[in-house]
Parts: C-alpha cells; structure tokens; sequence
C-alpha cells in the first residue's frame, strides 16, 4: 500500500495508541474529583500539559486541549467575535481557507458580523500590506490558515503578526494544523495570539488536539458547565486523548528536527519535477511551498476517476480537505488562485509524511501515467 493522503489524516503512531490505552485503563477517574483517583487523573493531564506547552515554546496556562481542528478553529473564532462584539464586528480571513475558517465566518455573518475575505495571488499567498489596508476601527479579529490544505501555500505568519503588533486591539489567530511538524511556526513574539492544532494530522489519534490562547486573548466559550480547560471548554477532559496527543506531538516534533536528509524536500522536489514533465498536467502547488503536499489537476479527466484507478493499485491519494472531498465541485483554493473551472474541478492532492519513500513516488508515477492512458483510450 502507498498512502499518499498524510493530509486528510495520518496514520497513527504504534506509541500514540499505547499511550491511550494505557491512560484509559489505568487513569478513568474524572480529574475534577477530590478524592485521589481523580487527583493523579489531574495531575497527569496537567503534566502533559506541560509537556504540550514546552514543545510547542509557550506557557501552560495557554494551553487548551481540544478535539481537533474544526474546534479549535471555531472554539478562537466564535469566541472571539462573542466576547468582543461590543467594539466591534469586523473580522479579515482570505478566500482560500478551509471550511472550518470559512464557514465559521460565514456563520458570523448570519448573525451580523462583517467579514472581509481578502483576495490572494496565484500561488494561494495573500499579501501582509493588504491585510492592514483591511484593518478597520471596528477590526476585532485577523484569521488564517498558515499552510494552505489543498495546494501548500505558506502565508507570511510572522509579517502579517509584527503588523498586528500595531494594533493591539485586532487578534491574530492562525490554523497551524497542516504545518505541524512540517512547516516552522514560532508562537513566542510574533503576533501570534491563538493557534490551532490537530492530533491525526500527526500519527496522533481523531478526537484530539489543542489551541494556544494568548493570555491577553479573551473568549466567549461556546461550550457551558463544569469551566474545565481554563472555562473556555467544560466538559469532563479527554485525558486519554491529550496525552496520546502530546505524545504525537513530542514523536512529530523529534522526526522534524532529526531530518538530515530531507526528506520531505526531496520526496516533493523529485514528483514536482516528474509532473511538470507529463503533458496535460497543471501543477498548483507553488514551488515554495510546504514540502509535504503536491497538487496538480488533469483537466479533462474528472478527480474521482483517477482516484479509483489508483485506489485499485492500493494507491490513495485525495482531491482536496477530507472535510469537502466528496463535493465534487470546482474547489474554492483554486478559484481564489484565479484557476479555470476546468483545472478548479479536476484537482488532485499527494500529501506526503516522513514514512514515505521516493521508490513509492515512482510506482505513483508510473500508475498515474496508466491511468491518464487508459482514459484516453477509453474516449477515443
């Protein structure tokens, strides 16, 4: 088998899930109790707290575990636009975010909200001057992903933060979640105010992750009860699932900064080239950005042909986000980067992680190139 859709979810870590199991068979009192069970239940979930906030640069009380991305990303936005809407209703995001962004603002503006979606250039890249043409009095929230889901494209994070930097007002929240391990994020003085994180994009477990909250970032929860989580998400804490996150986090982060020979680079440099050799490919993917995805269509061939032709071979790649993937429509990415309808409809997306090879590279490519022939043969 060659799993190329590392993107959509990874597959997890033998250590990850034996930390889960563990935690779940030795450590099931609820943390909120006063007896000792529930105060070594606590004591591990604040530990691996800790941890969570040493590797990622910050301090603990910033630390919020949460199920994934889709909840923290509307865990921050939300709770923003709720806690600050007295001072304003004006948010700024891009056209080319991932549903759990996009939608999230749509659904704001339901309620009132102003959302402003900036446009961004061919490569997916939004530029930092425009954001703060966009910065109005009523500005309450900034928000982004860092590494585009679909094509790859890194934002300037830390320029668009030392603008924001001069308006103390504006929050700045960033979806980290396909940059993690990958793609450098520094959290520590950049503008950086919350930042969303996710476990199965990680060799970590579905269900888990964490959001970074600023301590000068107030939110209005969008969940009430017991004030777990610092009162910004009640409920009784997966404890399981936050160590067994961490646990991936502490594995992603030693394999990112063990890579001597780049791996992903390399995996990604050798399919770019191989691509941009084939006739009747577009490549999507700017050549700058992150090293773990590759996008490209075929136009003329629908995504989900090619996609069982190679899942027949054990081979599995996807189109775009997991979360849209069977709306078989143009993808919104690729419009906003001012694509055809007929590239913006036929895209496909390799996603790679450190496991992969570059001999499973060549065997895509050989059966890819099958695939597009058959097709055609099958037209003519």
């Amino acid at each position: 088998m060659i799993y190329f859709d590392n993107s959509a979810t990874t597959k997890p870590d033998p250590e990850v899930i034996e930390s889960f199991a563990k935690v779940s068979a030795n450590y099931f009192a609820n943390p909120s109790s006063i007896h000792p069970l529930g105060g070594q239940v606590e004591k591990l979930l604040e530990a691996a707290r800790q941890q969570a906030a040493d590797l990622i640069g910050v301090s603990k009380e910033t630390v919020i575990f949460t199920s994934g991305g889709t909840e923290g990303n509307n865990t921050a936005i939300k709770g923003v636009a709720l806690e600050h809407q007295s001072r304003g209703n004006h948010i700024i995001t891009t056209q080319a975010e991932h549903p759990s962004i996009h939608d999230t603002c749509r659904s704001l503006e339901q309620i009132g909200f102003e959302i402003t979606y900036l446009p961004v250039a061919e490569d997916g890249t939004v530029l930092a001057a425009n954001v703060e043409k966009a910065i109005r009095k009523d500005t309450i929230l900034v928000t982004m992903m860092q590494v585009n889901n679909e094509i790859g494209s890194i934002q300037p994070i830390e320029e668009i933060g030392n603008i924001l930097k001069r308006y103390p007002k504006v929050l700045f929240h960033v979806d980290a979640v396909q940059g993690l391990g990958k793609v450098p994020l520094n959290l520590s003085g950049t503008g950086i105010d919350l930042c969303t994180f996710s476990g199965h994009k990680i060799h970590g477990l579905n269900g888990t992750g964490m959001l970074y909250v600023n301590h000068t970032a107030k939110l209005y929860p969008l969940l009430h009860g017991g004030s777990q989580e610092s009162g910004i998400r009640s409920g009784t804490e997966n404890v399981a699932g936050a160590v067994s996150f961490v646990k991936a986090l502490r594995l992603i982060r030693e394999k990112q900064n063990n890579q001597k020979d780049n791996v992903l680079k390399n995996l990604h440099d050798k399919l770019m080239k191989e691509l941009g050799q084939m006739e009747g490919i577009e490549v999507n993917s700017p050549l700058d950005g992150a090293n773990h995805i590759v996008h490209f269509s075929v136009p003329g061939i629908k995504p989900e042909v090619i996609i069982h032709s190679l899942s027949e071979k054990e081979i599995y790649i996807s189109t775009k986000s997991a979360c849209s993937s069977r709306d078989l429509t143009e993808s919104h990415v690729l419009a906003a980067c001012g694509k055809s309808k007929e590239v913006a409809s036929s895209g496909l997306r390799v996603s790679f992680s450190y496991e992969n090879t570059a001999a499973e590279v060549d065997i895509f490519v050989k059966e890819l190139k099958k695939a597009i022939q058959q097709f055609k043969e099958v037209l003519r």
